[in-house]
C-alpha cells in the first residue's frame, strides 16, 4: 500500500471522498461538494495535512488528520465503498501509524453513536471509548 500526501490539486477529489463520509457515516452536514472543498482548501491551508492510500494506481482510501496534545487527531479516514471488506481499512491504519504517528502517540477520532459499523471497526482495531460528546439540535422553526 502506498501513501501519497493530498494537495491542492487534490481538493475536487477530497470533497466527493468526504461527501460519501457523510453519507454513509448517517451525518446531517448539509455542506454542498463547494463547500466541502472550501472547507478542505483551509484546512489543509492550516494544521491539517491528507494522504491517500493506493493500491496499484487506484486510490482505495482517504484520511485528514493534526497533531494534537500527545499524539495525532484523526479527522476523517474513509475507505472507498468497492474496497471495504478485504482488510485494506485495517492495513492503512497500520501504514498510516508507521508513516504519521509517533510511536509513543495516541490517535484520537470521533464516530457518530449511531454509526454502529464505524464503531465495530474502530474497535476491531483496538480503539476505546475515551469521552463521550452530547449536542443539544438546534430549535426547529
Amino acid at each position: 500500500m502506498r501513501l501519497r500526501e493530498a494537495t491542492a490539486e487534490d481538493l475536487p477529489l477530497l470533497a466527493r471522498l468526504n461527501r460519501e463520509l457523510i453519507e454513509d457515516q448517517g451525518s446531517s452536514n448539509p455542506m454542498s461538494l463547494a463547500e466541502l472543498e472550501e472547507r478542505m482548501r483551509g484546512w489543509l491551508a492550516g494544521e491539517y495535512r491528507a494522504v491517500f492510500f493506493e493500491l496499484a494506481s487506484d486510490v482505495v482510501a482517504y484520511a485528514v488528520f493534526r497533531p494534537a496534545e500527545g499524539g495525532i487527531h484523526l479527522r476523517q479516514f474513509f475507505v472507498l465503498r468497492p474496497f471495504r471488506r478485504r482488510g485494506i481499512g485495517r492495513r492503512a491504519i497500520e501504514a498510516f501509524r508507521r508513516r504519521h504517528v509517533p510511536a509513543a502517540a495516541a490517535i484520537t477520532l470521533e464516530v457518530l453513536v449511531h454509526n454502529e459499523t464505524g464503531l465495530a471497526f474502530w474497535r476491531a482495531l483496538g480503539f476505546e471509548e475515551h469521552a463521550l460528546s452530547l449536542r443539544l439540535p438546534a430549535a426547529r422553526a
